[in-house]
């Protein structure tokens, strides 16, 4: 009898240990994969929202650049539409009452006047576009 409680009780041992280790395993290699996969769903969620960003970034950085380029076609188109036109008023009326030499000087005078305002109207506006573009670009 002895020897059987002996029997017994060793089986009974072995078989807990047995038991217990094949728990710890299967409940390390379960906590190991919901670890990678929690990992891994992180990983990809973050990469996407990275994206996303970078995306979103990049086409408001292209937005900008294009109204501010077309806004600025637009400022020096208008300026030179009223250059123009002042031009050509002026170029009438003081023809038509000059009776000198003198007031024909004073015309051409007018004239390169009006053109350098409008080289330098012109030189400011792109110098503007630049440094906004460069900003929205750098930001």
């Amino acid at each position: 009898m002895f020897f059987r409680d002996q029997i017994f009780f060793v089986v009974v041992v072995v078989v807990v240990v047995v038991v217990v280790v094949v728990v710890v395993v299967v409940v390390e290699v379960v906590v190991k994969e919901v670890v990678v996969v929690v990992v891994v769903v992180v990983v990809v969620v973050v990469v996407v929202v990275v994206v996303v960003v970078e995306v979103v970034v990049v086409v408001v950085v292209v937005v900008v650049v294009v109204v501010v380029v077309v806004v600025v076609v637009v400022v020096v188109v208008v300026v030179e539409v009223v250059v123009v036109v002042v031009e050509v008023v002026v170029v009438v009326v003081v023809t038509a009452a000059a009776t000198t030499i003198a007031e024909v000087i004073v015309v051409v005078v007018v004239m390169v006047v009006v053109v350098v305002v409008v080289v330098v109207v012109e030189v400011v506006v792109v110098v503007v576009v630049v440094v906004v573009v460069v900003v929205v670009v750098v930001l």
